[in-house]
């Protein structure tokens, strides 16, 4: 198996500049497992897998998405009780939602079991989780290449310790500006970054910037690039996690340690990515992108970012 995605399942009910949704399919594994498969489409490659749990009102329509894009679900446990729903707005230039509500349901009290069979992914995803579910994961799978962790404030601020603890286990952190910026207790950017990375110890470190693109820190040295020019900016729900979701498909193709052109090259495939989830409500664009727009919007970003 090429990746596996441990994460979140939920509907989202989002209102935006653009329009409103309501249970809307979401979660960081549903967008992370979209945009993985998609690059497993593109790349023919070996499975993308997710594990996360639902209650027992989800769709079976949705179920079917992740099936009809490729994805393994013997990893999705089903319990008692609704699905985690989220409810959020975005204002002015969408940087930042504005939650209104958060239920966990079921998610509360969810305790990732790895499948048998998928405990030695090529790339692990441990997507958006409370750091201790992070390390469970991490201690239930042998991974072949390497390990990518995302994070969010709300885990610096209440179990701090632990997310220390965690990020050093793995070889990526993906974090947005903010995060790392509270995370280190430093405004200054790169000095922030540079401290995030010393409290990991080592490895890399790739620094969401949302419309002004991504900072990652490589062992041989600083990549930084521009975001793609997208018009159609219509939800930024979910682009972090197809944003990394992108990144860990690309990087099964590789072995050993992840070298800077290797892992610049992931960053412009997780760029052109991101900027097709935006254009619609919930996953839809990144569930029905074809290989022939992706491709030509690849070329035109190589193009006025000037990457090769």
């Amino acid at each position: 198996m090429d990746v596996l995605i441990v994460g979140s399942l939920a509907y989202d009910s989002l209102e935006t500049p653009l329009g409103s949704r309501d249970d809307e399919l979401g979660g960081s594994a549903s967008y992370g497992g979209f945009s993985a498969s998609f690059h497993m489409r593109r790349m023919q490659g070996n499975g993308v897998s997710l594990v996360g749990v639902i209650g027992n009102d989800f769709k079976s329509e949705h179920l079917d998405w992740y099936t009809e894009s490729g994805l393994e679900i013997s990893g999705i446990e089903t319990s008692d009780g609704q699905t985690f729903r989220w409810k959020g707005s975005y204002h002015g230039d969408m940087s930042e939602a504005v939650t209104h509500e958060t239920h966990l349901n079921v998610f509360e009290h969810f305790h990732p079991k790895v499948p048998a069979t998928h405990t030695k992914p090529k790339v692990l995803m441990c997507a958006n989780l409370h750091p201790s579910l992070q390390s469970s994961v991490l201690s239930q799978t042998d991974v072949q290449r390497l390990s990518i962790l995302d994070s969010m404030n709300l885990w610096i601020n209440i179990a701090h310790d632990e997310l220390l603890n965690v990020i050093k286990k793995v070889d990526i952190v993906v974090l947005n500006d903010g995060e790392v910026r509270m995370l280190a207790s430093d405004d200054n950017l790169i000095r922030a970054a540079k401290k995030v990375l010393e409290m990991k110890e080592g490895g890399i470190l790739v620094v969401k910037r949302g419309e002004h693109g991504v900072l990652a820190l490589h062992p041989d040295g600083l990549i930084s690039m521009p975001a793609y020019p997208t018009l159609n900016l219509t939800d930024p729900t979910g682009c972090g996690d197809s944003f990394a979701g992108a990144m860990a498909q690309f990087l099964t193709q590789g072995n050993g340690s992840v070298g800077y052109d290797e892992l610049a090259e992931a960053l412009v495939h997780s760029t052109v990515t991101a900027s097709f989830t935006i254009e619609t409500f919930g996953t839809e664009r990144i569930r029905n992108l074809s290989i022939d727009e992706y491709d030509l919007r690849l070329k035109e970003f190589r193009r006025i970012s000037k990457t090769s």
